[in-house]
């Protein structure tokens, strides 16, 4: 009897912090701080708090339903890989080409939820690694994970000024010149992790 609740107490850890690695709010820091150099702090709240209140909608929603959803509509998570790295992509071509991931009529909101909920913290890993945790240890586990993975990465992104100011305008330069370029990698990862995946199994 005493063990259940000690085996229920390491199946939670272990869900929540692969999912944590997974999610990596902190190699995503650079990237936030980029895509939101120019807004004000209430701007950067209201981004924040969109993102991660989309982010953890999404996760639970996957929690809750998980295969189903891509059995509804026919899809693999490998497909869905490659149409979220197909999206950064294209984030990072326009930031590439016009210095700039959103134009002035977006709203915070808007980049808010894409792409920093969805793909950049809530993308086909995080989506896949709580499906896995719903089939190795049940909805309340992987549910859990959830809020408390993004919970932990709202209080990182709330904190994430006073980074931003540490680095100084020159460190925030050098941050904003290579976002593109690491959206760029992750998309290109995406991307070929889904390809690789589907020619894998075709064979």
């Amino acid at each position: 009897m005493s063990g259940a609740p000690l085996e229920i107490a390491i199946d939670f850890a272990r869900a929540v912090l692969v999912l944590f690695i997974i999610v990596d709010p902190f190699g995503d820091i650079p990237i936030f701080m980029g895509l939101t150099e120019k807004m004000t702090e209430g701007e950067k709240r209201s981004v924040f708090n969109t993102a991660t209140g989309v982010g953890l909608v999404l996760l639970l929603v996957f929690a809750f339903t998980g295969q189903e959803i891509f059995t509804l509509f026919g899809i693999s998570i490998y497909s869905f890989e490659v149409a979220g790295g197909i999206l950064l992509l294209i984030i990072a071509i326009k930031i590439l080409i016009s210095g700039s991931m959103n134009e002035k009529a977006e709203s915070p909101e808007s980049l808010g939820a894409v792409p920093i909920a969805m793909p950049l913290l809530v993308g086909p890993g995080a989506i896949t690694t709580t499906i896995l945790n719903l089939q190795l240890y049940g909805v309340i586990t992987a549910a859990g994970a959830a809020v408390v993975v993004v919970f932990i990465t709202w209080v990182i992104l709330r904190f994430m000024g006073s980074i931003y100011r540490v680095l100084g305008k020159t460190g925030s330069l050098v941050i904003a010149r290579v976002v593109a370029l690491l959206i760029a990698a992750i998309a290109v990862q995406y991307i070929l992790v889904g390809i690789t995946h589907y020619v894998v199994l075709s064979h």
